[in-house]
């Protein structure tokens, strides 16, 4: 129960809701939107663990740090690999968030995304983790449900809606009916797994040595899963690893779909199989509703046209793909009394106790 004393501070504290992902932390203020979108990045000193910059500041010293510090990303297939990294990262943007706040409290209830399947020790280390970052009440909401409530799609009705979220470092497939996901498929094949396909096509084609920046550039501007109506190129720079010299590469859309090619196969298989799971009754409401894609991946031109002719039902991007996740977290806040039901529990037991020190020792 909180104490007399959180309750007052609550008064002056907001309320966020957290999409804490792999490539990117979006914080949502209940009644303002979306406040912060930057990368879950963190700058640290590799000596003493003291913290230099986080967010976009972080990112931009990825490649370029001096020995003694190192640019991490302290979140890996969207769990916790580093829990005190992580914990600064969250106390950050909270006081962030409430840096426009008259009364600058930053004591706050917060709502958080996590993949769908996670573990109990999982679970535990992002309760813990924003508990110790300041917030006073946490609750936490797995990522396909959140994406579905932030696209508008009416989750707690007796009606099938499905959503494909592409993250960072997972994709989440979900079908859901009242309020609860029937059939739910989650993979950790999504953004990042993308970005490593280019860089290891560059390598095996043009012995050239690219950095994740630069396979996240080419995948944005010329990436693609389905044919397109003009197909594009691009530059690729990088080291030659046979001369050790700088290089330049042009690469056409064509050669990015086959790089991409394994990873999309997987999203779309995934698919496949939750479909393959879902109840018919459900299946003739998804051939009204359609599927929704969220996420950053769900931005990869030609995606909704593969997934549409591979699945005979109507694909479509949400609104704003990227904050979903944060929306539907901050949808949760204001109507807490009435979603209370989409939330995650936790086991209130010594193993889930426990789950913050084995992430430290993990860490």
């Amino acid at each position: 129960m909180p104490s007399i004393i959180d309750r007052f501070l609550g008064l002056f504290s907001l309320d966020l809701g957290i999409d804490l992902g792999t490539a990117n932390t979006l914080v949502a203020v209940r009644g303002q939107g979306i406040v912060i979108n930057e990368p879950s990045w963190v700058a640290i000193n590799r000596k003493t663990r003291q913290v230099l910059a986080v967010g976009a500041e972080a990112k931009e010293m990825v490649g370029r740090t001096p020995a003694k510090i190192v640019a991490i990303r302290p979140l890996r297939d969207g769990v916790i690999s580093d829990f005190e990294v992580t914990e600064a990262m969250l106390d950050y943007f909270i006081r962030k968030a409430h840096s426009r706040n008259l009364f600058n409290v930053p004591r706050p209830r917060v709502v958080i995304g996590i993949p769908s399947g996670v573990t109990e020790v999982e679970k535990r280390a992002v309760y813990d983790a924003a508990l110790s970052a300041g917030a006073r009440e946490v609750y936490l909401i797995e990522e396909p449900m959140a994406a579905a409530i932030g696209a508008g799609l009416p989750v707690t009705e007796a009606h099938g809606s499905m959503v494909v979220d592409i993250g960072g470092g997972t994709t989440e497939v979900a079908v859901f009916s009242l309020g609860g996901i029937v059939v739910s498929r989650s993979i950790r094949v999504a953004g990042d797994e993308m970005d490593e396909d280019i860089i290891n096509y560059a390598r095996q084609k043009y012995n050239l040595l690219i950095g994740e920046r630069m396979a996240e550039k080419i995948k944005i501007a010329i990436g693609s899963a389905f044919s397109l109506p003009e197909e594009k190129t691009m530059t690729l720079r990088g080291r030659n690893l046979v001369t050790g010299l700088p290089e330049s590469v042009e690469v056409s859309s064509i050669e990015i779909r086959e790089a991409l090619s394994n990873s999309v196969n997987t999203i779309v298989e995934t698919v496949r199989s939750t479909l393959d799971e879902t109840p018919p009754e459900l299946v003739s409401d998804l051939m009204e509703t359609g599927i929704a894609l969220a996420g950053g991946g769900a931005l990869l031109q030609g995606l909704v046209e593969r997934i549409a002719d591979e699945t005979n039902i109507h694909t479509w991007v949400a609104e704003d793909a990227l904050t979903c996740v944060a929306r539907g977290a901050e949808a949760v806040l204001a109507n807490l009394d009435e979603l209370r039901q989409v939330l995650v529990g936790l086991e209130r037991n010594s193993t889930s106790r426990s789950a913050t020190s084995i992430a430290r020792r993990v860490a």
